[in-house]
C-alpha cells in the first residue's frame, strides 16, 4: 500500500530567520511515521501548527550549524516539561559523531537519546532506508538519501554543500531532490553552498523528477533564483521554491 510519503516545509532560509521566515526544518512523513529533518530557528513553532511535537518518531540532523539546530534544545525542553508527554517515551535524535560535543548534547536523560549515523553504513529508520554522503561545507555535513521501503520512492536532501560532482550519482532518479540553493548563478564552485545553476545541472544529470530549492537567501528575487535553476535543469525537471507550510508529495 502506498504510504503517501510527503515533506512539509517548516523553515527554508539559510543562515538566519528573516521577516517571519525560519531556517532549515522539514517534517518527513510516511504513513504514521513522522521524522523531523533538521531543526532550525522557528521550527518548533511551525511544527506545532501542523503536527504534535510529542508525536514525533525521531529527529535527524545533517550537521550542527546553528541554522540547522537552533530549536533543538527547546524541542528537548518541550519533551521534558510538557504536561502531556509520556515519561516512558524517549525522542531519538540521529546525528554524526565527528563533533563529539554536539553529538553528546543530543542526549538528555529520560528525554532524548543521541543515536549515531555513519557515511559507510545504511541506516534503517522506520519506513526508510537512509544512506549518507559527506558534503563540501565548513563543518562536517551529510547529504541524505531516503528510500521508502514499501514503495521504492526516493527523497534526497543535500544538507548544506558546495558543488560536488558525486551529488549527481547520489541524487540519481530521486522523486524529490531538495537542494541547498543559497546563491544566484554566477557564484559557482562556492565552498559552502550550491548556486541555482548548479542545483539545476545536478538535477538534470541525476534524472530527478522534481527539484525543490531550499536554504534560500534573504535578499534578491527568488523567482529569478527559480528561473535560473529551471534554465539549467531543462524543461524535464520541474523546479519549485520551498515555502513555509508548503507540502510536497513524494
Amino acid at each position: 500500500m502506498n504510504q503517501a510519503m510527503k515533506l512539509t516545509v517548516l523553515g527554508c532560509l539559510g543562515a538566519y530567520p528573516y521577516q517571519g521566515g525560519g531556517t532549515t526544518g522539514f517534517l518527513l512523513q510516511s504513513g504514521d511515521y513522522h521524522l523531523l529533518l533538521d531543526c532550525g530557528s522557528t521550527t518548533l513553532v511551525r511544527l506545532e501548527e501542523v503536527w504534535d511535537p510529542l508525536r514525533l518518531d525521531g529527529v535527524i540532523l545533517s550537521h550542527y550549524h546553528h541554522d540547522h539546530i537552533a530549536d533543538l534544545g527547546v524541542l528537548q525542553y518541550y519533551w521534558q516539561l510538557h504536561p502531556q508527554r509520556d515519561p516512558k517515551k524517549i525522542l531519538p535524535i540521529y546525528g554524526h559523531t565527528l563533533d563529539q560535543e554536539h553529538f553528546a548534547s543530543l542526549t538528555m536523560p529520560q528525554v532524548s537519546e543521541g543515536r549515531p549515523y555513519f557515511e559507510t553504513k545504511q541506516l534503517e529508520l522506520g519506513p526508510f532506508s537512509v544512506t549518507f554522503m559527506e558534503t563540501i561545507h565548513p563543518v562536517t555535513c551529510y547529504a541524505m538519501r531516503f528510500v521508502e521501503n514499501s514503495t521504492g520512492k526516493i527523497f534526497v536532501f543535500t544538507g548544506d554543500s558546495g558543488y560536488l560532482a558525486s551529488l549527481t550519482e547520489f541524487a540519481k532518479d530521486a522523486d524529490l531532490f531538495l537542494a541547498d540553493t543559497y546563491l544566484f548563478a554566477g557564484q559557482e564552485r562556492h565552498k559552502a553552498h550550491l548556486t541555482s545553476q548548479e542545483a539545476g545541472e545536478i538535477a538534470r544529470a541525476a534524472g530527478v523528477k522534481q527539484l525543490v530549492l531550499t536554504h534560500l537567501p534573504q535578499f534578491g528575487d527568488l523567482n529569478q533564483l527559480r528561473e535560473e535553476a529551471f534554465q539549467a535543469g531543462g524543461e524535464e525537471v520541474p523546479v519549485a521554491l520551498a515555502a513555509i507550510k508548503k507540502v510536497f508529495e513524494i
